[in-house]
């Protein structure tokens, strides 16, 4: 029968061995048998004995605590992130505190003082766009982009745009229009830089910045994708599901089918994107893996802090963890929003739906 609230004196007692023994078994530390090791973890099993992270703070100077700055959890991609990250932690034996920038370099800063306050062991950081995250005073993990001076490890958004472009492209379309929404941002920059490089002699892409749009225009105004199309654009590549749904739905309320008449992508494959209609060819990254690398490259920073070890790799920016594999491809997933242009375009590119239908 187990004992709720039994202590480091009770298991000792039971197996006629001191606490300081019980104790090396139970951490790893110490010169204790591996039988020793597994009759203390068995006897502490049977009396339900429950480790005390504080007491392990206090021995240690850790507390077990990561830390997670995200740039805005209303944003559905950003809990996909969290829940990697915290999957992996959690396989390194760490919990996880998350904080919100709201999108806010300040609130960014904030985020870190208040996560550090609280004795987090490390941070990881998906930066606010395109900030340079400088040595914070604790161990930090950096997800943004490979072209990000101090990256831990991200997804390989050129890579991934290129993938886009080539679908694309082997499709039969050679005019494409790339939707970002700001070209501060690292990862859209990538994307769309990705995406550029990956098109053929003729080929032509346009980009349209949507921030940028919506400073004119006036913020919610429509893209003006019906006019594109007219011009002769039979792809709509945009640099997130987010903003791909936003481009659907106006060219469908336009009464420009899709995939019928142009195609449209996206990126980062989130929940929904298979199930709108039509559901949405997109690019897809692994998470599971960027999380593992993230979360091992800070774990290895932080043990080096705490045995004072050189042997650890690291950036220039002091603290921010380097990891071996800094960067992970991205896979396209195919759905049903991308088809090759209709016949008219792939004679005549100059020729519009507007015109073909009247």
């Amino acid at each position: 029968m187990q004992r709720a609230g039994a202590n480091l004196g009770n298991i000792a007692k039971a197996l006629g061995v001191s606490v300081a023994t019980v104790s090396n078994a139970l951490s790893g530390k110490g010169r204790v048998s591996a039988e020793l090791i597994e009759s203390v973890r068995a006897k502490a099993t049977e009396l339900g004995y429950t480790p005390s992270h504080i007491g392990r703070a206090l021995r240690t100077g850790r507390s077990g605590v990561l830390g997670l700055v995200l740039p805005d959890i209303a944003n559905p991609l950003f809990p996909q992130i969290a829940q990697a990250i915290e999957f992996a932690a959690t396989g390194a034996g760490y919990g996880v505190l998350i904080a919100d920038s709201r999108g806010s370099v300040s609130m960014q800063t904030e985020a870190i003082n208040r996560l550090i306050e609280r004795g987090v062991d490390g941070i990881v950081i998906v930066p606010r766009l395109g900030t340079r995250i400088a040595d914070i005073g604790c161990p930090v993990a950096v997800i943004d982009s490979p072209s990000t001076p101090g990256n831990t490890v991200s997804a390989d958004h050129w890579q991934g745009g290129q993938a886009v472009a080539q679908h694309l492209v082997s499709l039969g379309h050679r005019k494409l229009l790339l939707i970002g929404n700001n070209p501060a941002s690292n990862v859209q920059g990538d994307r769309i830089g990705g995406m550029k490089s990956a098109l053929p002699v003729g080929g032509e892409a346009d980009v349209l910045w949507i921030e940028a749009h919506e400073q004119r225009h006036g913020r919610g105004s429509p893209l003006g994708l019906q006019a594109k199309v007219e011009e002769g654009f039979t792809a709509f590549a945009a640099v997130s599901d987010l903003i791909a749904l936003r481009a659907l739905t106006e060219l469908q309320s336009a009464g420009i089918s899709v995939p019928a008449d142009v195609s449209v992508t996206g990126f980062d494959d989130l929940i929904w994107s298979s199930v709108v209609t039509p559901s949405l060819t997109t690019v897809r990254m692994d998470m599971a893996a960027i999380a593992e690398i993230a979360i091992s490259a800070l774990v290895r920073v932080i043990e080096a802090d705490a045995g004072n070890s050189d042997d650890i790799p690291r950036t220039t920016m002091g603290t921010v963890a380097a990891a071996d594999r800094s960067s992970v491809p991205m896979a396209l997933v195919v759905r049903q929003t991308s088809t090759p242009p209709p016949p008219s375009f792939r004679e005549d590119p100059r020729k519009s739906i507007k015109g073909e239908r009247t």
